[in-house]
């Protein structure tokens, strides 16, 4: 007996039919689970204790010290501020001390300056205050000799004494000066000290020797004041 072709059509009606009701089951359990993973993934990036979902503390300051460390760092550059203020208070403070100082000093330098030009030029100006006090009484000897001299009744000797005394004060007024006599006679001629006026060849005399002396030399403290005059022989 041959089946009937209307039940054969039937059969594979309801097996389409059953084939897309196990398609449709399929794609419902996809969809929840892919929406379940979903909600798991969306847990995790939601923010611990948040149940709104609202922006948490920084991932970089989990324990919640933000705050504090930012206080921190706020009160830090005032501290260095405050110590920069003092440390700069400080140095102005040194700066003006030291430019007093600085004054003080060129002002003293500048009258110890004045001072020893003030020395100096009294020194050149009155140097010859102490010789003078002692060539005076020469020359009041030598003014009385030459009144002694023109008297009418004049003594030659007496004149002469007087001279000799007044030479006498002269030499005294030169050694308490450190004024040195030149003469030398029957010396080696020194040319740092003598003058020669002339040589000549004289008997008993030797060579390169002072025969004799035109002018006396001077010296102070032992500087030539006046070269001797001489004659050397040859």
């Amino acid at each position: 007996m041959m089946p009937d072709k209307s039940e054969a059509s039937d059969n594979a009606v309801n097996e389409s039919l059953g084939a897309r009701e196990d398609d449709a089951m399929q794609d419902s359990v996809v969809s929840e689970q892919g929406a379940s993973a979903s909600g798991d993934v969306e847990g995790l990036n939601t923010p611990a204790g948040n149940s709104d979902g609202s922006a948490a503390a920084d991932e970089s300051d989990p324990l919640g010290f933000g705050d504090e460390r930012m206080n921190a760092q706020d009160g830090e550059p005032d501290d260095e501020v405050g110590q920069l203020r003092a440390m700069l208070t400080k140095a102005e403070a040194q700066a003006s001390e030291n430019w007093d100082r600085l004054l003080r000093l060129q002002a003293d330098m500048e009258n110890q300056r004045k001072r020893a030009q003030n020395d100096v030029a009294k020194a050149r100006k009155f140097a010859l205050e102490g010789i003078v006090g002692d060539l005076l009484p020469v020359k009041d000897s030598l003014e009385m000799g030459l009144a002694a001299a023109q008297a009418e009744d004049a003594d030659p000797d007496a004149i002469v004494k007087g001279a000799d005394l007044t030479l006498k004060m002269l030499a005294q007024v030169f050694e308490k000066n450190n004024i040195a006599e030149i003469n030398p006679v029957d010396e080696k001629f020194d040319p740092e000290f003598h003058q020669a006026m002339s040589m000549q060849e004289i008997e008993g005399k030797p060579a390169n020797t002072v025969a004799s002396v035109m002018q006396k030399g001077y010296t102070l403290n032992e500087r030539l004041v006046r070269p001797a005059l001489v004659m050397v022989a040859k």
